[in-house]
């Protein structure tokens, strides 16, 4: 995989996707936490608590170990970003609900992910090879590129809506562009084990995925009995920012092994949110 894209690309590219999450937030979005915190604190339960837990639970029951186990948990630990909003708007959902999970779940991000992944690590890794997770590193550069830029973009909104308007969709494409180009990156480096990876990895992936989707539209839909909050929810639950999970597996642990899952989720969950969506817009 080429150094650049890793070093500089990916960062870049992450910069640019969660300043695209600013560029879609006010002030205001985060009122919601008080004026409907019912829908908000549930959603932020499903994807904080719930998300991680499945997949441990997934891990589990299909026996994955090793580096795989640990790309699978630390995409799992990533908040959603500017793919689940607009999934969120196509699906006709609460825009608002998902844009104030992903950036109140995304500031909390860089104080979890360090320690949650440094866990998985120790717990999934191997006797024979040695991993250190570096949770200073981490949780600077999440800070730096996962919080820093959402604020400029909040600003940025705050000063010329017009162009923040505008540019957000661009934003989301581009996120989708960067994905495919690092998974592509990915799938070279691997070579002839690539297929062995897919076989392995394939079913959780899929598994956790779908599962996750699942579970936030049933624990939505008993909870909040709000048709438009529930799908919100159950997008939000099942669509990572697969960007973030490659930086920490590629560019913190410089691993294409533990990229494997969060490249596969990260296609596979364009498949089930657009079924998900073509759904919930045909009940709608």
């Amino acid at each position: 995989m080429p150094p650049a894209l890793i070093e500089i690309g990916l960062p870049v590219a992450l910069i640019f996707i969660m300043a695209g999450v600013g560029l879609s937030l006010k002030l205001e979005d985060f009122q919601r936490v008080y004026l409907q915190p019912k829908s908000f604190f549930i959603g932020a339960f499903c994807q904080l608590l719930l998300l991680p837990v499945l997949a441990i639970a997934v891990i589990a029951l299909t026996g994955l170990s090793g580096e795989l186990a640990i790309g699978l948990f630390i995409l799992a630990l990533c908040p959603g970003g500017t793919t689940s909003n607009l999934y969120s708007y196509l699906a006709k959902g609460d825009v608002g609900l998902s844009v104030s999970l992903t950036a109140v779940v995304g500031f909390i991000t860089p104080f979890t992910l360090p320690f949650l992944a440094a866990w998985a690590i120790g717990y999934y890794g191997k006797n024979d090879t040695l991993i250190e997770f570096p949770i200073l590193k981490a949780w600077l550069q999440l800070i730096v590129v996962g919080v820093v830029p959402v604020l400029i973009g909040m600003a940025i909104n705050a000063k010329w809506p017009e162009f923040a308007k505008k540019a957000s969709p661009y934003i989301s494409w581009f996120s989708v562009a960067v994905l495919l180009l690092v998974i592509v990156s990915i799938c070279f480096k691997l070579g002839d084990k690539l297929i062995d990876y897919l076989v392995m990895a394939g079913p959780a992936v899929i598994a956790l995925n779908l599962l996750s989707m699942l579970t936030g539209l049933l624990v939505a839909h008993f909870l909040l009995h709000n048709a438009t909050q529930t799908r919100t929810i159950t997008l939000e639950v099942g669509l990572q920012n697969g960007t973030l999970a490659l930086l920490v597996t590629t560019g913190l642990l410089n691993s294409e092994v533990m990229s494997i899952a969060p490249s596969i989720y990260g296609l596979f969950m364009f498949i089930s949110a657009g079924l998900y969506t073509a759904w919930a817009i045909k009940k709608a």
